[in-house]
């Protein structure tokens, strides 16, 4: 049995796997860089070791020096979270070799899955559809081509090592093609050290939706429902939401049955997730396999009321899958929003800083999973991902409107976020409807201009009135203004002390 866990990880996600730790009664050990110390997902753990400086190439890549606070904290178990190494077959086989439990999929399917070109062939061998392309990693520039004419144009060139949306491009035609495949294999050599690509028919306006699957060491395979991740930028997810409003019964069937088909092609264990492409007549592509949590789990837990952090830990020490393939029973719906320190109005910059004001969403049906807390820094070194809140209601309707309510609750300042985003997203009738795809925030999202500073101001003289009234030792009602707010009456009160009314 796993008594206690080193998260190899930082910030939301660290703290979200140390909750159902401690409901677990499992002990927990935290790791940190030189610019986290201090940071909110040290106070989460039970204990915490620092592992290098900041750069995630000295500290959280550092496999030796994980291994090293594992072994002085006696921890007997590792989870990765999700990036730094949470896909590395080699971290993972180091952390076995080193006596220690691997609280995710084998070294060998995540070595199956994590090469996306050999995740592309299992698939295929299973039977499971893709996108026409080349069947495996091409580095000149000539072959690409001539495949590129193959299949027609447009197409979309991949780095044969990428994710999280680094290392592709679309090519709409040949006279694009060889500049195209010039900063694709630069990006793919900056980002992963391999320039290698491979390149896929371009599906105009798709879904992307994923299916959650999880396996046991006994054989069970299952499918844990979809969720539809088509609101992006650069390539990237910043909202999902279960089930998809886009599928069918039917469909979701189907889905799920791919996904369970790709997953045992692999040998797969623990959490994964296979992604799709679905186009405008109704056919899904594989696309991927993420052999690990995701960010946007929280998702799936919320339909179904399960805890996929406690299940992957009882997977980890042996257990078989709690459920089965016929008590996946999804209710209502449930949405997340990624908060990201990011500036909406400039092109989504990422931004670094120090958290000044932070006030989080509450009631029915809210969970927040958050990363940083109040005077806490924003450093440029890592994902600028700092926390995320989903929402759960029984209808999708009923999810939208408490989204917005969650929404309008949240307020972070000190850094810019992307809660004018989601603000702005939330009125959009494409995306109240269902009725949006991948291609949505590129055609219609053009920046929101930032909040007028007004309101702050207002605060800072109601606050500045009501101390000057107190210290002034003169009880008085506050006279109305304009809107009948007594609040506003304040600083009223505050320019004009004598005319306040006495009782």
């Amino acid at each position: 049995m796993i008594r206690k866990v080193l998260v190899a990880n930082r910030g939301e996600i660290a703290i979200r796997i140390f909750r159902t730790l401690r409901e677990m009664g499992i002990a927990s050990v935290a790791v940190y860089s030189e610019i986290d110390k201090g940071a909110a997902h040290l106070f989460a753990a039970d204990e915490a070791y620092p592992i290098g400086p900041a750069a995630a190439s000295s500290s959280y890549l550092k496999v030796d020096a994980i291994l090293d606070s594992a072994r002085r904290s006696g921890a007997d178990a590792i989870h990765p979270g999700y990036g730094f190494l949470s896909e590395s077959a080699d971290f993972a086989e180091a952390v076995g070799r080193a006596g220690l439990t691997w609280i995710g999929p084998t070294p060998q399917a995540t070595r199956a899955m994590g090469d996306k070109l050999r995740a592309r062939a299992l698939a295929i061998q299973a039977g499971v559809p893709v996108l026409p392309g080349t069947e495996g990693p091409v580095s000149d520039p000539k072959e690409l081509r001539l495949a590129a004419e193959s299949i027609g144009y447009p197409v979309v060139l991949k780095a044969a090592a990428g994710g999280g949306g680094k290392g592709l491009r679309r090519v709409n035609k040949a006279e694009e093609f060889e500049q195209a495949v010039r900063l694709t294999q630069g990006e793919a050599r900056n980002a992963f050290g391999d320039d290698r690509l491979y390149l896929e028919r371009w599906v105009e306006k798709p879904r992307h939706i994923e299916v959650q699957l999880f396996g046991d060491a006994h054989g069970a395979v299952i499918a844990l429902g979809e969720r539809e991740c088509s609101i992006q930028r650069r390539h990237q997810k910043v909202v999902e939401e279960s089930p998809s409003p886009a599928l069918s019964d039917a469909q979701r069937r189907e889905l799920g049955a791919l996904g369970v088909t790709a997953a045992r092609a692999a040998g797969y264990t623990n959490a994964g997730t296979a992604e799709f492409l679905l186009d405008r007549e109704g056919r899904f592509y594989f696309l991927e396999m993420n052999a690990r949590l995701q960010v946007e789990h929280p998702v799936t837990e919320m339909v179904l009321g399960l805890d996929l952090v406690r299940e992957q830990v009882r997977v980890a020490q042996g257990e078989p899958l709690s459920l089965t393939q016929e008590e996946v029973r999804p209710r209502g719906a449930a949405i997340e929003f990624r908060i990201y320190a990011e500036d909406p109005a400039a092109g989504f910059m990422p931004h670094a800083g120090t958290v000044r004001r932070l006030s989080l969403p509450a009631g029915p049906g809210v969970r927040v999973d958050f990363g940083v807390r109040a005077g806490g820094n924003v450093p440029y070194h890592y994902d600028p991902l700092i926390g995320k809140i989903i929402v759960w209601a029984g209808t999708r309707e009923e999810a939208v409107a408490r989204a917005q309510r969650a929404i309008g609750e949240c307020v972070v300042e000190g850094i810019p976020t992307t809660l004018p985003f989601h603000r702005w997203l939330l009125e959009q009738e494409a995306f109240r409807s269902g009725a949006y795809d991948t291609a949505f925030l590129a055609h219609h999202y053009r920046g929101v201009d930032p909040a007028p500073g007004g309101a702050d101001e207002d605060a800072a003289a109601i606050v500045a009135a009501l101390f000057a009234h107190v210290e002034a030792g003169e009880p008085r009602v506050l006279p109305e203004t304009g809107d009948g707010s007594r609040w506003r009456g304040a600083a009223a009160l505050r320019a004009h002390p004598r005319e306040g009314a006495r009782r």
